[in-house]
């Protein structure tokens, strides 16, 4: 819920409660849920910031209860809300005013000393330049001179300003705020106090104005505050936490704050960082390995002075950007995260280190009262989950969850031997591990709204907790079982979003500290402990008769997982981290890398300095295929690969140019350099070669004076003047002395047969000669026979490639420096005929047309890795080409028929999936890649290869049925391509084909989907249509159990589900039970097992559990003796079977997105 829609929630509470909605009271209820909203943006004064009424305190109000302003005490707690904060020193100064319409535009009153600071009323008495002139009165707390304060000094006051009459003390206006007073901030108080009229007149119920013969007193009431954190209503601009604290924060990737304050908190569990480091990761890439992203994360949170960021972790978790802005839950990605670190541990240094720190150990028992019998199994946990509602702290928390529960009566237990005994059922601790955290139990069901809620109520906890009771007798008590509080992971918010930060102390002699994000600060005990407990909000003690009193809200910010650490084991799993703790090869990884960041960091500082020098040469104008002499700013082309060289601005072009000739191994005297400028038709063409004889001449002036200031890069031609001994074996020979007055004009070669077209050099020519007089030139050039037709265009521009008149000279066809000529052999009309019928281009003007419209485009397999068989590639199109003519080119590519392809569109943004392309609208490519509004390179296309045609599938349905068989377990995956008018029993026909049936079974089949919940099955009854259900669809299929159909009108058919320790961590496909009257669950165990198929030692590894939707609370564990027939089952009532997931299909609770770490 965000700061706005609170406030307004809160506004809407008070209107329904009939109490005026005081917005100083929603402020400070905000501040409680969001801290930030202390430093909301507040009203300036002309040059000092000033906080407008609107913001805090309303507008001043003329009170009704007669107190007088000379009642320091009484005022003060009338008009001043305790805040909550230690009072450092309070102070009252009255300054009289008389002449007022005479006074000055801005004054101030003599200063005043109040908690070690020097303050001061700064009067504006007919209002700032802000207000209408002459309309109100503008009045700040000012501290004064705060050029002679110390640096860095701040002050937090709260105050109130007053204005009375003279005469009689209970007339007045008064308004009041608090702040923190910094050199930035130096005077804060109010522009529209009061209007002028108001303090002029006599008010309803006052026999006197408050100014009265142009008399007033102005009077501040100053409380100045302890700030024991140093931050107390900080605005942390420039705020350092490095500095401030020793730590530092982590980057939030859109909503990871969930992920940064636990592993904060596991940074400062420094026995798991150093467990962490002992990870071999040498040979590791940090976005593919969990263990050596997380090392890196923990060796920046230590090294670093920046806040850092967790990108390369949740990449080698398999996520992709969408994942960073899914909120999850702590305590999931917690066990999630320790799973996959605790199996990289194994056979390493490390292992062990989860389970010595996080496991403990406890015992569910049934202890008979009359005899000597009990039943109890152990099990290990890592962590526990305790009830918040009804329960007043953390210690009857824990009492709860040991309750002993006596069955007696009806529900007595069955011994084994033994008959009917009343017996006492429970749980009890063996041991608590090191570290131990507690998950508090803030969201639940809410079985009147069918919803999950968030409990707000208040809980507390304390800084210390002795577990001693909660544990059995043989337990080992040579150490005290007593924990400190070392973490407090706290959410602010509701149940569908919100906010989570951590308060830690990280060790014996650090203070308390708050990890928000990138930002960490010192936090007092109140802080931690009571701002933490939830429940109703009072925001300090208000005395009875103060009219401003914080109304009692539900604070929306409270504790929701605890980190306890033993005390015996503090000194261990804290002890101070060591220089050789940290892996050498990570230090020196990541020290490289840090050298290399500044050196690009320095580079980015000092790139005004620079610019950037490409340079075309004959060998690349030879290998490029484009419009121009090279690509630079093409929107669906990459932009040409040259020769590049970061030049000073300064440096000289004589040193420039020698440093070009060296580059390309020439002697200077055999090269000159021609600027590229950008053209008024939109093409790049050398314009005119820089001048060799200015010396002071530098790269700036060139950039600036002979090509296009805006540009960051300066384009250059390289201009070769051949060794004329080896002019004649040179392919772009010509004369080495370039007759004056001739003009330079680059060629290429549009060669039909391959369908290419090249740069072949320049040539100088006479602006007097002829076109035609090329042809020779260019056979010379090409080795070709001098009676070879020719055909020359001049490439104008992308749409303009113009056919040239043969007979008509260079200037009458304005040709100048740097044009383009391109040629082609003539063809016959047969030729062009067998060219054009095969799709391919005759002339320059078409090939030009296919280049303006080239795209190129990347080919990516749409539901597998990329692989040899399902290979990811570019291709190059014309936005002007159809869907078949692209289909055609992939199959091509991929050797598959192409009516058997199928493409889908994608995000621009993140390449995921858009829209399956349909074949029978056949769209253009520039249809299919358009519009695209971020502008990539490269469209990403997503293909499949198909068994079918593209056109049957169309018409079809394609589904994957998941077969389970008769003992609800996954064997098979079964494609179908079906009309869309099938049935579902068509489908279930089908299936039967593929499948193996029981030889003396039902051989009835039922097709179901899964509830969101993952607790039932939603079964189709065979005559829904398959073209109408919904897609995406999961379907699952069984065989219907012989005890199912058998099932008379006495038994009962319940669902059956699975799930992990909680509830809601359901996994597996959930089936159909009967159940029996009279029959004891020893016995419904044995129907059970073998309806699921499960060994003897899988099985006893099973829990099993009664969930009813109507307490949800918890899972009900049934016993041997029990009969669960006896259970009025409601019909969302289900039976649970508790057991290690090895199904691979974990779903965390109603449409929410499972967990999953990869790497």
């Amino acid at each position: 819920m965000t700061e706005a829609e609170i406030y307004h929630e809160l506004l809407r509470q008070a209107v329904w409660e009939r109490l005026s909605p005081d917005k100083t009271q929603l402020r400070l209820v905000l501040i409680d849920i969001f801290p930030a909203f202390a430093f909301a943006p507040l009203v300036m004064s002309d040059t000092m910031d000033v906080l407008d009424e609107k913001a805090n305190g309303g507008p001043p109000m003329e009170v009704e209860e007669v107190v007088s302003v000379r009642d320091h005490i009484a005022f003060a707690a009338k008009h001043m809300p305790d805040l909550g904060h230690d009072i450092k020193e309070f102070k009252v100064f009255t300054w009289k005013l008389t002449n007022w319409k005479k006074l000055e535009k801005k004054i101030t009153s003599p200063e005043f000393e109040c908690g070690g600071h020097k303050w001061r009323i700064l009067l504006f008495p007919f209002g700032n330049s802000n207000a209408p002139p002459n309309d109100t009165v503008s009045v700040y707390l000012d501290y004064a001179d705060p050029k002679r304060a110390p640096e860095g000094w701040h002050a937090c006051a709260q105050f109130a300003l007053v204005i009375s009459n003279p005469h009689d003390p209970t007339i007045y206006t008064v308004s009041h705020a608090h702040h923190r007073f910094i050199a930035e901030e130096c005077d804060w108080g109010f522009t529209r106090f009061s209007e002028l009229r108001k303090l002029f007149s006599v008010q309803e119920g006052h026999t006197r104005p408050t100014i009265e013969d142009e008399s007033a007193s102005v009077s501040v009431f100053v409380r100045v505050l302890e700030d024991p954190t140093g931050v107390l209503w900080h605005n942390f601009v420039n705020y350092d936490s490095k500095k401030e604290t020793g730590y530092v924060g982590l980057k939030n990737q859109g909503a990871t704050c969930y992920m940064n304050s636990l592993l904060q908190s596991l940074f400062c569990t420094r026995y798991f960082r150093k467990a962490v480091y002992q990870i071999p990761t040498e040979d590791d890439h940090p976005t593919e390995s969990v263990p050596l992203a997380l090392q890196r994360v923990f060796y920046h949170l230590q090294t670093s002075d920046q806040p850092v960021g967790t990108t390369e972790l949740t990449k080698s978790f398999g996520w992709k950007s969408l994942d960073s802005f899914l909120q999850h839950d702590v305590q999931e990605f917690n066990r999630v995260l320790q799973d996959k670190l605790e199996s990289k541990m194994k056979g390493t240094a490390a292992e062990g280190a989860v389970q010595k720190l996080f496991v403990g150990k406890m015992k569910s028992y049934i202890k008979c009262v009359n005899v000597d019998y009990e039943s109890s199994r152990i099990e290990e946990f890592n962590d526990l989950q305790l009830n918040v509602k009804g329960m007043k702290n953390l210690y009857e928390s824990f009492k709860d969850y040991v309750a002993v529960e006596t069955l007696e009566g009806e529900n007595k237990y069955q011994a084994e031997g033994l008959g009917l005994q009343e017996a006492k059922k429970g749980i009890i601790f063996q041991s608590f591990p090191p570290v131990l955290h507690l998950q508090l139990k803030r969201f639940e069901y809410d079985i009147q709204r069918d919803a999950m809620v968030k409990i707000n109520d208040r809980h507390e906890f304390p800084f210390e907790i002795d577990l001693d009771e909660f544990l059995d007798e043989a337990a080992d008590r040579s150490e005290p079982w007593v924990y400190k509080l070392h973490g407090v992971l706290v959410h602010s918010g509701d149940l569908h979003g919100g906010h989570y930060f951590a308060l830690i102390k990280p060790d014996r002699e650090t203070r308390w500290l708050k990890f928000d994000d990138d930002r960490v600060t010192p936090v007092t005990d109140r802080e931690v402990l009571e701002e933490n407990y939830g429940g109703e909000a009072l925001n300090g003690v208000v005395p009875p008769m103060q009219r401003n009193q914080v109304r009692a809200l539900k604070r929306f910010t409270n504790a929701y997982m605890l980190v306890y650490i033993r005390e015996s084991a503090i000194n261990e799993v804290l002890a101070p981290f060591k220089e050789d703790d940290t892996p050498p090869h990570l230090k020196k990884r990541l020290d490289e890398e840090r050298l290399q960041l500044e050196a690009k960091k320095r580079e980015r500082e000092e790139q005004h300095l620079y610019l950037t020098a490409k340079v075309i040469t004959d060998e690349t104008f030879a290998h490029h295929e484009g419009f121009d002499l090279a690509t630079f700013d093409e929107r669906n082309w990459p932009s040409s690969d040259l020769p590049t060289f970061r030049v000073l601005k300064s440096e000289t072009y004589s040193m420039f140019k020698n440093r070009v000739a060296q580059h390309f191994n020439y002697p200077e005297s055999q090269i000159r350099l021609w600027v590229l400028v950008n053209r008024q038709n939109k093409t790049v063409r050398p314009d005119t070669h820089i001048p060799e004889n200015e010396p002071g001449l530098t790269v700036e002036v060139i950039r600036n004076n002979m090509a296009v200031r805006q540009q960051n890069d300066l384009r250059l031609y390289l201009d070769v003047i051949p060794d004329p001994n080896k002019a004649q074996s040179s392919p772009f020979w010509r004369s080495p002395d370039v007759p004056s007055g001739s003009i330079m004009v680059f060629l290429k070669h549009f060669d039909t047969t391959k369908q290419t077209l090249y740069g072949v050099g320049k040539v100088h020519v006479q602006r007097s000669s002829k076109v035609g007089d090329l042809a020779s030139l260019i056979n010379e050039r090409m080795r070709w026979t001098s009676t070879t037709p020719l055909k020359l265009y001049e490439e104008i521009k992308p749409g303009m490639i113009e056919l040239m008149k043969p007979r008509m000279t260079f200037t009458q066809s304005e040709i100048q420096d740097g044009d383009i000529i391109c040629f082609q052999v003539e063809t016959n009309e047969k030729e062009i005929h067998d060219l054009e019928s095969q799709g391919l281009y005759s002339n320059p003007t078409q090939f030009y047309d296919f280049l303006q419209n080239r795209v190129m485009v990347m080919f990516r397999p749409k539901t597998e890795e990329p692989s040899h068989d399902h290979p990811e590639f570019n291709l190059v199109l014309s936005k002007k080409q159809n869907y078949d003519a692209m289909s055609a080119k992939v199959g091509e590519y991929l050797r598959h028929d192409p009516i058997k392809l199928r493409f889908t569109t994608t995000h621009a943004t993140n390449g995921t999936p858009k829209s399956v392309l349909k074949r029978s609208l056949n769209p253009s490519v520039s249809e299919i890649i358009s519009p695209s509004y971020v502008n990539p390179q490269t469209t990403v296309i997503l293909y499949e290869k198909l068994d079918v045609s593209i056109v049957e599938l169309e018409t079809k349905r394609s589904l994957k049925v998941t077969w389970t068989g008769i003992h609800n377990k996954e064997e098979s995956t079964h494609p179908f391509l079906l009309p869309k008018t099938s049935m579902v029993h068509d489908l279930a026909d089908h299936l039967a084909k593929q499948v193996k049936l029981t030889t003396s079974g039902t051989g009835k089949i039922r097709v179901f989907e899964v509830a969101k919940d993952g607790k039932t099955q939603k079964e189709f009854t065979g005559s829904e249509m398959i073209g109408n259900i919904p897609d995406p669809v999961e379907l699952f299929a069984e065989e219907v159990p012989s005890e199912e159909l058998e099932a008379d009108d006495a038994d009962k058919v319940i669902s059956v589900f699975h799930f992990s320790k909680e509830v809601s961590r359901t996994h597996g496909v959930p089936f159909r039970f009967v159940v029996k009257p009279n029959e004891k669950f020893s016995e419904t165990k044995k129907r059970l097992q073998a309806r699921i198929g499960v060994s003897d030692k899988e099985f006893t590894k099973y829990r099993f559990a009664l969930i009813q939707v109507a307490t949800f609370k918890q899972p009900s564990y049934i016993e041997d003796d029990d009969t669960i027939y006896d259970h009025k089952f409601a019909p969302e009532d289900v039976l649970g079977l508790d057991h290690v997931d090895k199904s691979g299909r974990t779903r965390v609770g109603a449409g929410e997105k499972a967990i999953v770490i990869r790497g």
